[in-house]
């Protein structure tokens, strides 16, 4: 197959503490290894797994690395490193996903650089987990799961998620090459008041605007906004032609503010500090 990577995004929030997991399997040049990622709204870890018997799924988010484990009804994780050590267990109700593949007709597009899949959009989680020593605690709790695999993250891309008591929302806009030409293309999708609304290229959405933390998507006649409002991102680590080699700077809990607009109408609006946000358009 080449140098590939497959990796999960779990977002597990309470009132007053986010974390994100990150299960990946990554092979360069024939060799095959695999990586934990722990992201806090303060610290990061990255942990180098061995790529032996290890298992990264892409139709489910399913994952098994040494002795921690990824499903979509839980996580248990017996991790440890020489900065890092979590043990604990969470679990999660049902998910809810998306109508459709986030993808669309992309889907079918055979050597895109990146793919992308949104298998919750928000479901229960409930547990706890010792990162260092400080407890993680989650009692019915929020949380959103998404994935990704190909070769290699777009160079310049955005991509934000927040959940919120009545919402919870995802945009993923990126410079899309094919071949010797590139196009920029968008997905979006909110979930709200038993609805679900997606924002994308091949619905017809286009981006009127990127730069400094702020985008604007439009679609018909709804118009989608979103910025960052502080920036205390933590170095992420990120595929590049397949080994986890690129740096980028991820928000996993940050000050951001939404918006959709429907003929000039707000049809929903929100501002969190719980938001997550990676932004890689230069200014």
């Amino acid at each position: 197959m080449g140098n590939h990577f497959r990796g999960w995004y779990f977002k597990c929030q309470s009132p007053t503490q986010t974390l994100a997991l990150i299960p990946a399997v990554h092979t360069c040049r024939g060799c095959q290894t695999s990586s934990i990622q722990v992201v806090t709204e303060k610290e990061h870890w990255n942990v180098p797994l061995s790529g032996k018997g290890c298992l990264v799924r892409w139709v489910r988010p399913q994952a098994s690395l040494e002795e921690n484990r990824f499903s979509p009804q839980g996580i248990d994780l017996h991790l440890h490193s020489d900065h890092c050590h979590v043990e604990g267990q969470l679990r999660f109700g049902p998910p809810t996903p998306l109508p459709h593949d986030i993808m669309g007709p992309f889907r079918f597009v055979p050597f895109l650089e990146c793919r992308h899949r949104v298998f919750s959009m928000r479901h229960q989680v409930t547990g706890q987990l010792h990162i260092n020593g400080t407890p993680y605690r989650f009692d019915h709790n929020l949380g959103y799961i998404e994935g990704d695999q190909g070769r290699s993250f777009p160079r310049r891309y955005l991509w934000t998620q927040c959940l919120f008591p009545d919402c919870s929302l995802m945009i993923s806009a990126a410079d899309i090459p094919l071949g010797p030409v590139s196009f920029p293309g968008v997905i979006a999708a909110l979930s709200f008041s038993s609805k679900v609304i997606v924002l994308a290229t091949y619905c017809g959405a286009r981006i009127i605007s990127v730069h400094n933390g702020k985008i604007t998507v439009k679609q018909n006649n709804l118009l989608l906004a979103a910025e960052l409002l502080s920036d205390q991102g933590r170095p992420l680590r990120a595929p590049q032609g397949g080994s986890m080699s690129q740096t980028i700077r991820e928000n996993v809990s940050c000050h951001a503010r939404y918006c959709l607009f429907q003929r000039g109408e707000i049809l929903w609006a929100g501002e969190s500090r719980q938001a997550s946000f990676e932004y890689e358009y230069p200014s």
